[in-house]
């Protein structure tokens, strides 16, 4: 089943391009550090295909963000998040464009420099992405209020499992276990 809203289509295609960003990195970085062209050629395909699906994710994330619901709170993180996705994008299309117009092969002074700015781009789209995941798992943001009511409403009342589908307990810490309870 298709995403119905622009909101579902970010969530659907926004964790690729981060993930290929964080990839071609390291392969780029393993590249470096074997010598195997191989890699390297992996990393810029990479590169060169999430700089692609970052623009989609970033124009998703335009238009989600007129089309959810929120509140003050989660406007402000939505548009930290917004600001830091343009930039993010910026960064990861003007790398991939650098190694098209160097067909993939950097020479041995600017390779540091590559690698360096693309490492440090990646851990800024991870933050992005932390951002991002915090508008929904922090504050609700894009989820219908109807729905969020509905889901407060069924966590007060409890659920039950059926036999085998109970939830996984954490192991007792083993210095409270044999202690008498204290009143």
């Amino acid at each position: 089943m298709l995403p119905d809203t622009a909101a579902q289509w970010h969530a659907a295609l926004n964790d690729f391009p981060s993930l290929l960003f964080v990839l071609a990195v390291a392969f780029d970085l393993l590249g470096e550090a074997t010598k195997r062209d191989s890699l390297r050629a992996t990393a810029f395909w990479m590169l060169v295909t999430g700089a692609f699906g970052a623009i989609l994710a970033l124009i998703s994330g335009l238009m989600a963000e007129g089309s959810i619901e929120h509140g003050g709170s989660v406007h402000m993180v939505m548009l930290r998040h917004e600001t830091m996705a343009i930039w993010a994008t910026v960064l990861f299309v003007l790398l991939a464009a650098w190694r098209i117009w160097r067909r993939g092969t950097l020479g041995p002074r600017e390779r540091p420099a590559f690698l360096a700015v693309s490492a440090l781009g990646a851990l800024f789209v991870l933050w992005t992405a932390h951002v991002g995941g915090t508008i929904v798992y922090g504050y609700g943001g894009g989820v219908p209020t109807s729905v969020l009511q509905g889901a407060l409403e069924e966590r007060t009342t409890g659920h039950t499992h059926a036999p085998g589908e109970e939830h996984d307990e954490a192991a007792p810490d083993s210095t409270t276990e044999d202690e008498p309870e204290h009143e």
